[in-house]
């Protein structure tokens, strides 16, 4: 490792940044504005990072266009759906209930059991009627589905079913018109019934599962307040938004759409978008992002999305994917359902051949196969995974982790290496100052900060940037600057508070042979300028890519959990080295090509590890295709993030750990309901075919259809303390 690899177009060559070959020549003297200031006689390489501001973060490109499907009215009529499918099986089942109270009252079973008798003129023509409601009201859910099944085939659950009450419906039938035998009509509606009631409670639980992705689908206003051509304020609904129109946000409001602030300033609270508590400081030219709510101050903000553009319908469309798609997990529970349809069909087949070469009446034997076919009905195992991922993708949403692909999020438990890249992930990706050391104890660090800002507060060039970020960062009062000029390659110079201050570079120092003490000096990774006033050297600044706050704390989390922790970047070995350093990393790559990031990929792949790799930028894409697990830095580039499986929408490292954590309690949950699902049949099939009939045990339908539906909210039940679980880790 530690590998210096082939030069990098990408090279940010940080020892070669120089601000002594400032160009300030092109300045007009005596203005404090220097924005026209040239540093292009900086070396940088190809050095991006004023790309990569925080503030610049654009939150609104972090989906794209496989996930346009997804807009917020979409998600609403999904909702909508589910909730008319549940008020249909709610109905459904009340109804039924109250059919089933005289068919159990006039059921001749049900009287002897219980030592009453109550026979009305055409009994059994009565319960007839009742039935026949039942069933092919009650259970025409079912019937429905079964010739879907049939129709695609592929049989499950449904088909169970299906073939369990149309047996018990169409025997009973028979013997009111003179077939031998007894009828259990009430065994066929109180089959139905619970049965309605097993659906109704699941698809219950699975609209509670997805309550974060409808708070997210409802915290758009209904309306905006838009800005006219002659500044009057007109409220129109926010479908009307058009791309570019000023719209005011008064204090207190919901932002009605995505887009960048033009005037104002406030703080916003994004934490149903972001997972970020605090509320975040925005000003002039800051984006903004729709759902999130107003503080104190007004804005007016320029719409940059709307629709399906906008972010919040992505970040709908992002949770509603990641519910719906397939994963290898759920394969493995779907192919298991099949299995146990054709093991019921078999069983349940063979189980009244047996009984009948038994010489055991007809009845007793259908008896029998119903309840095998009733019992294995694979409820528990179909809802099992589903409603795990539904509530863990919800969740994962709200803390700031979008997951895209479903079957990436479930095998990040397997993660054992994690390979970083630096600018932009690890590092903030801008140059901030990362030491302020003054020479004379005459001047303080705020001393130093503020007037150096004073001459560099009006210049885009990353070291300026850096230097006045970090003097309004400490709220500073950044002072006027008069007499400016350019010193020719080696720095600026400018009267201020009535002395001459100059901000230069070493090399200045040198040509002027000015002495400094041998600690002044850049580490590895760092730039250094010099502040002299009236001519003496009284301090400097240091400056470099700032490594996120975050980062040391999601480095520690994921060694904690025996996770590698490796740097793949283009940079050079030695600010590589020093970033490698300062975090603890387990190793780094320096100085590579995105072809280059790839194979170190597979490399580590073909050694047997399950690799994470995190990136932001386009030479991240190719290797986060080829990890196991791709997760995107969300204020990096859209390829990059149509290239991941897991997108940060916060752009914080340590979310990395969470998504490992997360992960593992997904996976554990999912365990312990295909364990519960698939061990209850394989208890419960023996007793449903009569295996303990000497003991006397007989497990009847209606006890086979109680025993199943409390498995599934047993399942359903036991799926939401993922939610607790989660929260814990």
């Amino acid at each position: 490792m530690n590998n210096k690899n082939e030069p990098s177009s990408e090279s940010h060559h940080h020892e070669n940044m120089e601000h002594g070959k400032m160009d300030h020549s092109n300045m007009p003297h005596g203005e404090p504005d220097h924005s026209k200031m040239d540093h292009g006689a900086m070396d940088q390489g190809s050095m991006d990072h004023d790309t990569k501001e925080d503030s610049k973060a654009d939150h609104s490109k972090m989906d794209h266009s496989k996930m346009e499907h997804g807009a917020v009215p979409m998600g609403a009529a999904t909702h909508d759906h589910h909730k008319m499918m549940i008020g249909d099986f709610k109905r459904r089942f009340w109804v039924c209930l109250l059919l089933t109270i005289p068919i159990l009252v006039f059921s001749p079973m049900i009287q002897k059991f219980f030592g009453f008798k109550i026979l009305l003129p055409g009994n059994e023509y009565i319960l007839l009627f009742l039935s026949t409601i039942v069933y092919f009201w009650g259970g025409w859910p079912f019937l429905k589905g079964f010739t879907e099944e049939i129709r695609s085939r592929s049989p499950g659950m449904m088909t169970l079913i299906s073939m369990a009450i149309t047996v018990a419906y169409f025997y009973s039938s028979a013997t009111v018109f003179g077939l031998p035998g007894m009828d259990f009509f009430w065994e066929l509606a109180t089959l139905i019934v619970i049965m309605l009631l097993g659906h109704w409670l699941e698809m219950k639980s699975v609209l509670g599962a997805s309550k974060a992705l409808q708070l997210l689908v409802g915290m758009m206003p209904a309306e905006a307040h838009r800005v006219k051509s002659n500044g009057q304020v007109e409220d129109v609904k926010l479908e009307s938004l058009q791309k570019n129109d000023i719209i005011l946000i008064k204090p207190g409001e919901k932002v009605a759409a995505d887009g960048i602030i033009v005037e104002g300033s406030s703080y916003l609270n994004e934490s149903m978008l972001t997972g970020e508590s605090k509320p975040v400081k925005k000003e002039v030219e800051n984006r903004v992002i729709g759902g999130s709510v107003n503080g104190n101050g007004a804005l007016k903000i320029k719409v940059e999305h709307t629709g399906k553009e906008s972010y919040l319908s992505k970040v709908v469309a992002l949770v509603e994917e990641a519910q719906k798609s397939k994963s290898k997990m759920q394969s493995l529970s779907d192919r298991a359902a099949k299995w146990l349809t054709y093991i019921a069909l078999i069983v349940g087949l063979g189980t009244l051949a047996i009984w009948l070469a038994m010489g055991f009446p007809f009845v007793y034997a259908l008896e029998r196969m119903v309840s095998v076919m009733v019992i294995t009905c694979p409820h528990a195992l179909g809802l099992a995974i589903p409603l795990v991922v539904a509530i863990s993708t919800s969740v994962s949403a709200q803390n700031g982790l979008l997951i895209r692909n479903r079957t990436a999020f479930e095998e990040s438990w397997k993660i054992t290496t994690i390979l970083f890249d630096k600018t932009g992930t690890l590092t903030r990706g801008a140059f901030g100052a990362t030491r302020i050391v003054p020479l004379d104890q005459q001047y303080a660090e705020d001393d130093l900060l503020r007037l150096s800002a004073a001459l560099e507060q009006n210049s885009e060039h990353p070291i300026a940037e850096g230097i006045v970020r970090k003097a309004k960062e400490k709220e500073l009062i950044i002072p006027t600057a008069a007499k400016f000029s350019a010193i020719t390659g080696e720095g600026v110079e400018a009267m201020v508070e009535g002395r001459s201050v100059k901000v230069v570079s070493p090399g200045y120092l040198k040509d002027k042979n000015i002495v400094i003490s041998a600690d002044s000096s850049s580490n590895e990774a760092e730039t250094v300028v010099f502040i002299l006033i009236d001519g003496r050297p009284v301090g400097y600044i240091a400056l470099a890519d700032e490594v996120r706050p975050e980062s040391a704390d999601a480095v520690k989390v994921l060694k904690a959990n025996n996770i590698r922790v490796l740097m793949a970047t283009g940079d050079n070995e030695r600010v590589a080295k020093a970033v490698s350093n300062q975090l603890g990393l387990d190793g780094y790559f320096a100085e590579v090509l995105p072809h280059q990031k790839v194979e170190i990929v597979k490399d580590l792949q073909s050694k047997g590890e399950f690799i994470a790799m995190t990136g932001d930028g386009i030479n991240d894409a190719p290797a986060l295709a080829q990890a196991d697990v791709g997760i995107a830095v969300g204020s990096g580039t859209d390829v990059a993030a149509e290239t991941a499986d897991i997108i940060l929408v916060n752009s914080n490292p340590k979310d990395i750990a969470k998504l490992i954590l997360f992960g593992k309690a997904t996976y554990r949950k999912m365990i312990q309901n295909l364990a519960w699902a698939t061990g209850y049949n394989i208890v419960a099939i023996p007793l449903a075919a009569g295996v303990l009939y000497n003991t006397g045990f007989v497990l009847s339908p209606a006890v086979g259809a109680v025993l199943m539906s409390l498995s599934t909210i047993i399942v359903a039940v036991n799926a939401q303390f993922l939610r607790k679980e989660i929260e814990r880790s």
